[in-house]
C-alpha cells in the first residue's frame, strides 16, 4: 500500500539520516552535474525505449534531424533545412557538414539511411518506437549531404517525431562492428555529451563533448543517478549529492520540503504528462462498458486532484492535457455521481462485494495517494479494490504488454509530441504494445485515417473525434494532467525545465 504525505515525510527523514545509503563524495568538482533519474531504461539504443527517462539523458548524448526544446517549437537539428516535395509524400533534407559522432565516425547521408532502416527492419520491430515512423517507405540518399524520407502517406507530425525517440540518428560502422546488445549499454551519438560509462540499476556518466557542432557544452561532466524511492532522491537533494531532481520523482507531498531549503529550488511547469487508470476490457466485471463508467462516476476526480495534487495538476476529460493538438474542451469528464454507480452496478449485475484489482508503479508516490483514495470511493459504492504496486519496468514490460493486469491498471504517459496522435494510436490501436485487450475496426480506422490528414482542421476534428469515441467506451479512468516538477540546486544555473522532461544541459553551469 501507499505511504501518505505523512509516511513520506517520515520516510524521507530516517533516508536523510542514513548518510551510510548515499554516495560518499558530494557532487561539487567544478562543472559537474549530478542528476537523479527514477528509472533506468535499461538499453540507450534510441530504438529500443519509449521512456522519458532514457530521453532525459539520450537528447544529450544523440541528435535528430530536428530538434526541439522547452519553448515547444520545431528547429533544424542535424539537418540545417527541409522541404515538402510531392504533396507533402517526400521530405528532402540538407544535413549539415562536418558533423561526427563520438567515435569520429562521420555523419552523413548514409548515417540517416542506416539510422531509419534499422528503425523500419528487423531489429527495429523488436521495440516499440517503429509504429511512429511507419510512414516512412523508404530512404534515399541524394548525396553526402542531402537525403530523402519517401512517404507511404503525408504524416502531419513526423517532423516533430524525427526530434525524439526512435529517430534519432546512430554510427553505421560502430553497430555493425559491435553489435546491437554492445550498442544498448554503449551508446555512441553526435550529442553534447559522450558516454563515459554505465552501471545498471546506478547510473550512467557522460562527460562533454568538446566538438558539439552546437557548440561545447560548459559543463564537463554529467552523472545521472537511478534512484527509485522518491524520499530518497530529494534527501540526496537537500544533501548536496544530487543537484537536480528529475520528474515524475518528487511527490507533491515533499513540494514544501524543497521550498523550504534555502538551498534549493523548485521548478513546477505545465507539461503533457497523464495519468489514468486504464480498464481490462476483455475479462472480468470490467469487460462491460456499464462497469466501467460506474467505476468512473463513483470517483470524485476533481477532489483528488485539489487535495492530494495540490494545485500541481488538472483534471482531464480525456488522456491528454489542454496543450496536446487534438483537445477538446468541449469534452467534459464524467460526473461525480455514486448513486448513478449504484444503478448502473446493479444493471450489470454486479453485486456488493466485487472485488477488483488496481496495478501500480510502486515508486509512484504520489499515485499510491490517488490509488488509496481510488479504493476508498469504489468501496464506497460497493466495489472492494486491492492495490498492487509493481517495479515500473515489470509494469510497464512483463504485466501491462502481456495482458496481465489486473481489472484496472496505471497508465502514465508523457505525449512528447503534444500531439493525441502519438497517445492515441499507442493506447487504442488494436495489436499496439499498449493495448492488450481492446480491439475496435471503427477505432482503428479512424487512428489511420487521421494520420494521412495534412489539412490541420479537419486532422483535429477527427482527433476529437476518436477522445469522444474511447470515452464513450469507457476505456479509461482519466484522472489528471500533471505539471513536471524538478528539485534543483541553485547553485545550478540556467536550467531548463523541459516540460517533456528532456532538458538539453549545453548552457548549464554550475557554482
Amino acid at each position: 500500500m501507499a505511504l501518505g504525505v505523512k509516511g513520506i515525510k517520515t520516510a524521507f527523514m530516517a533516508a536523510l539520516l542514513a548518510g551510510a545509503a548515499f554516495a560518499a563524495t558530494p557532487a561539487e568538482a567544478a562543472g559537474k552535474l549530478t542528476i537523479s533519474s527514477p528509472q533506468d531504461p535499461g538499453s540507450w539504443d534510441p530504438i529500443d525505449t519509449f521512456l522519458v527517462n532514457w530521453a532525459s539523458v539520450g537528447t544529450n548524448i544523440f541528435d535528430g534531424l530536428t530538434y526541439r526544446g522547452p519553448d515547444r517549437k520545431l528547429v533544424p537539428g542535424l539537418a540545417e533545412s527541409w522541404t515538402e516535395m510531392d504533396g507533402g509524400k517526400r521530405i528532402r533534407f540538407k544535413l549539415r557538414s562536418g558533423v561526427t559522432f563520438h567515435n569520429g565516425e562521420p555523419f552523413n547521408a548514409a548515417a540517416v539511411k542506416f539510422t531509419f532502416d534499422r528503425l523500419l527492419g528487423e531489429e527495429g520491430a523488436k521495440g516499440p518506437q517503429r509504429s511512429n515512423y511507419i510512414a516512412i517507405e523508404s530512404v534515399e540518399v541524394i548525396d553526402d549531404t542531402t537525403v530523402d524520407l519517401k512517404l507511404k502517406a503525408p504524416d502531419p507530425v513526423l517532423l516533430t517525431k524525427l526530434a525524439g525517440y526512435g529517430a534519432m540518428i546512430v554510427p553505421p560502422k560502430y553497430i555493425q562492428e559491435k553489435g546491437d546488445a554492445f550498442f544498448n549499454v554503449n551508446p555512441v551519438g553526435t550529442g553534447p555529451f559522450k558516454f563515459v560509462s554505465y552501471a545498471p540499476k546506478t547510473g550512467i556518466k557522460l562527460e562533454a563533448n568538446p566538438n558539439y557542432w552546437g557548440g561545447a557544452p560548459k559543463l564537463s561532466e554529467v552523472e545521472y543517478r537511478f534512484i527509485t524511492e522518491p524520499a530518497t532522491a530529494v534527501a540526496e537533494l537537500q544533501a548536496g549529492r544530487v543537484d537536480v531532481v528529475l520528474p515524475p520523482t518528487i511527490p507533491i507531498g515533499m513540494v514544501p520540503v524543497i521550498q523550504a531549503d534555502p538551498k534549493l529550488t523548485v521548478l513546477s511547469i505545465p507539461g503533457p504528462t497523464v495519468d489514468a487508470l486504464r480498464f481490462n476490457t476483455k475479462s472480468g466485471i470490467t469487460a462491460d462498458p456499464r462497469v466501467r463508467k460506474a467505476l468512473i462516476m463513483a470517483v470524485d476526480r476533481a477532489a483528488i486532484v485539489k487535495s492530494i495534487l495540490a494545485g500541481q495538476a488538472s483534471e482531464i476529460a480525456s488522456f491528454q492535457g489542454e496543450l496536446s493538438f487534438g483537445y477538446d474542451p468541449a469534452l467534459k469528464p464524467l460526473p461525480f455521481d455514486p448513486k448513478g454507480a449504484q444503478a448502473l452496478l446493479a444493471q450489470a449485475g454486479v453485486k456488493p462485494g466485487a472485488t477488483v484489482q488496481i496495478d501500480i508503479r510502486g515508486n509512484d508516490a504520489t499515485m499510491n495517494e490517488v490509488a488509496q483514495a481510488v479504493a476508498a470511493y469504489l468501496g464506497a459504492v460497493g466495489v472492494v479494490a486491492t492495490i498492487k504496486p509493481y517495479e515500473t519496468n515489470v509494469l510497464l514490460n512483463d504485466i501491462i504488454p502481456q495482458g496481465k493486469t489486473g481489472a484496472m491498471f496505471q497508465q502514465k504517459w508523457g505525449g512528447w509530441t503534444f500531439d493525441y496522435d502519438n497517445t492515441a494510436y499507442a493506447m487504442y490501436h488494436s495489436g499496439e504494445k499498449w493495448n492488450p485487450y481492446e480491439q475496435d475496426a471503427d477505432l482503428d480506422k479512424l487512428l489511420e485515417s487521421q494520420r494521412a490528414i495534412t489539412d490541420v482542421a479537419e486532422r483535429e476534428r477527427i482527433l476529437k473525434q476518436i477522445a469522444h469515441a474511447v470515452a464513450d467506451k469507457a476505456l479509461e479512468m482519466p484522472l489528471y494532467n500533471s505539471n513536471a516538477i524538478y528539485g534543483v540546486a541553485k547553485r545550478v544555473k540556467n536550467f531548463p525545465p523541459a516540460s517533456d522532461n528532456r532538458p538539453k544541459l549545453t548552457e548549464v553551469t554550475v557554482d
